[in-house]
C-alpha cells in the first residue's frame, strides 16, 4: 500500500511572516556591521593623531624632513597591520 504524502500548503501569511523574520535578521546583521565600522573608524581617527605626532617627532630629528618620510613610515605600519589581520582571518577559516 502506497503511503499518502501530505503536501503541506503554506499560506501567504506564513510566507510573509518568514520573509519579515529573514528581513529582521538581515537588518540586525547590517546594523551591527555599521556600528562596528563606526567604532573602527573612531579608533582609526584616534590612532591617526598618535601616529602623526610620533612620525613628526622622528622626522624633526632626521636630516631629511618632510612628508616623504611620514608617508613611508605610515605605509609600512599600515601594510604590517593589513598583513597581520589577513593572517588572522585566514587562520579562522
Amino acid at each position: 500500500m502506497a503511503k499518502k504524502v501530505k503536501s503541506k500548503k503554506i499560506s501567504k501569511s506564513q510566507i510573509a511572516k518568514q520573509k519579515l523574520k529573514n528581513f529582521n535578521i538581515e537588518f540586525k546583521k547590517a546594523t551591527a556591521t555599521a556600528i562596528i565600522a563606526a567604532f573602527g573608524f573612531l579608533i582609526a581617527l584616534v590612532w591617526r593623531d598618535v601616529i602623526t605626532e610620533f612620525v613628526e617627532s622622528i622626522t624633526n630629528e632626521s636630516p631629511v624632513q618632510g612628508k616623504l618620510i611620514s608617508a613611508i613610515i605610515i605605509t609600512i605600519i599600515s601594510v604590517l597591520g593589513i598583513l597581520i589581520l589577513t593572517k588572522i582571518n585566514q587562520e579562522k577559516k
